[in-house]
């Protein structure tokens, strides 16, 4: 335990300074390749829960210090351990005990004392600690004031169901691939193999328990992906057909482009403005067993990639916040700013401004985002309606509501669609 402390208390520092936990993990992976998979395994968990519980955790441990924390090292070490004492199954002792031996490595050495204090005073109050958190909002919901206020306002009918869900662990949820196989005899494969699972829509599967992708039965043989429910309806909106010629830009990394393929025999354009990324969207065609024509370029700028023949669909699926992703990217809550909205909206609109050109006429563009927030979604929908008045806002069909905002359930995350098709 002591090194999963340890890094793990490395990893949450990063993020707390401003840094992205996957890079974080990455970066740990890197600097520490003797890890063994269990170890990792623990490392995120510890990462990945206290990011996520990160309100509650901040609000008991003010409670806890007689004066601020100056060390950042300390402080994320003091919030690793307390996740582990409230919501893992782990000793009290030994995370104590760990915790104080990985104080003696941090900062100045000098932290052990507090440490054992803080969690020992903890452990003999933490009913009342955690009943004073939760008075504040920050402490019951966990995500910032700011964030908690902007849901109450636009979702007043569903904002605390909202915040519940982005704290909790995400579903993992299946596609199979229909020219491979079917949903009723990958479930019996499933069930041979003791994983539990029950058929949702179309091609989706939802696991009842997460598992490492080398369980799934034929998985290195394109059988099924693993892409969540909410995503999986993208390829369905676009109705694509035998024939047409379609783009998907910002493919990466490819989980909707390898479902389009897997729909319909397309001339499929995959751009994606980061080579590493397009490299992914390679390789996760090929593992599927199909393929289409990839370029690094900036979607926003098509005539540096563009050879002039129109699209009768195109995928924009835009940059955003990510909010409606959460639970998989806890870090998100504590590192986008209000700010960062007009910011996205504004390369949103770029971005969909230049593609429209590119659509045949009586084609379809389906703009996506996986965000919760209005000013990306329903206000940045009708923006580009306004804009364009060849652009004819489609219904969408029963499984996506009325306004194309899904959101977080126990059985997707948060996504939002809207569909247009040009008339002139």
């Amino acid at each position: 335990m002591f090194l999963t402390q340890k890094y793990a208390s490395t990893v949450i520092t990063g993020v707390l300074a401003g840094r992205n936990l996957d890079e974080a993990l990455a970066t740990r992976w890197s600097a520490s390749p003797e890890l063994t998979p269990q170890q990792r395994g623990a490392i995120q968990d510890i990462s990945f829960g206290t990011l996520r519980h990160l309100g509650l955790l901040e609000q008991v441990l003010t409670q806890l210090l007689r004066a601020p924390l100056r060390e950042p090292e300390l402080r994320a070490l003091l919030l690793a351990a307390l996740y582990q004492l409230q919501f893992t199954r782990a000793a009290p002792y030994s995370i104590v005990d760990h915790a104080v031996k990985v104080a003696t490595h941090t900062g100045k050495g000098q932290g052990k004392g507090l440490v054992n204090a803080v969690l020992r005073n903890f452990l003999r109050n933490k009913d009342g600690l955690i009943k004073q958190a939760h008075a504040t909002d920050c402490g019951r919901f966990s995500h910032p004031d700011w964030w908690i206020a902007a849901m109450r306002a636009a979702y007043p009918q569903h904002w605390e169901q909202i915040l519940a869900s982005n704290n909790q662990h995400p579903p993992m949820t299946l596609r199979i691939n229909r020219r491979k196989t079917s949903t009723a005899d990958y479930l019996n494969l499933l069930s041979e193999a003791g994983i539990p699972a029950q058929a949702l829509e179309r091609e989706a599967i939802l696991l009842k328990h997460p598992v490492g992708v080398s369980q799934l039965p034929h998985f290195a043989d394109g059988w099924v992906s693993v892409q969540d429910f909410g995503a999986q309806l993208a390829a369905h909106l676009l109705d694509v057909q035998n024939g047409m010629r379609v783009l998907d830009a910002c493919a990466a990394p490819g989980g909707k482009s390898g479902h389009i393929l897997e729909l319909a025999d397309v001339d499929l354009l995959a751009v994606d403005i980061d080579n590493t990324r397009l490299d992914r969207v390679n390789q996760n065609l090929a593992r599927i067993g199909l393929s289409a024509k990839t370029i690094a370029g900036n979607a926003a700028r098509p005539q540096e990639w563009w050879d002039g023949r129109p699209f009768e669909r195109i995928l924009a699926d835009v940059p955003c916040s990510a909010t409606g992703v959460v639970r998989r990217h806890p870090d998100i809550k504590w590192l986008r700013r209000r700010e960062d909205f007009t910011a996205f909206a504004r390369q949103q609109a770029e971005m969909t401004d230049a593609l429209w050109p590119l659509l045949a006429k009586g084609g379809k563009l389906l703009y996506a985002t996986c965000s919760v927030f209005p000013a990306e979604n329903t206000e940045a929908a009708s923006a580009f309606a306004a804009r364009h008045p060849d652009a004819e806002r489609l219904a969408l069909p029963a499984s996506v509501c009325a306004n194309g905002q899904l959101l977080p359930t126990p059985e997707h995350d948060g996504f939002y669609y809207a569909l247009f098709r040009k008339t002139g």
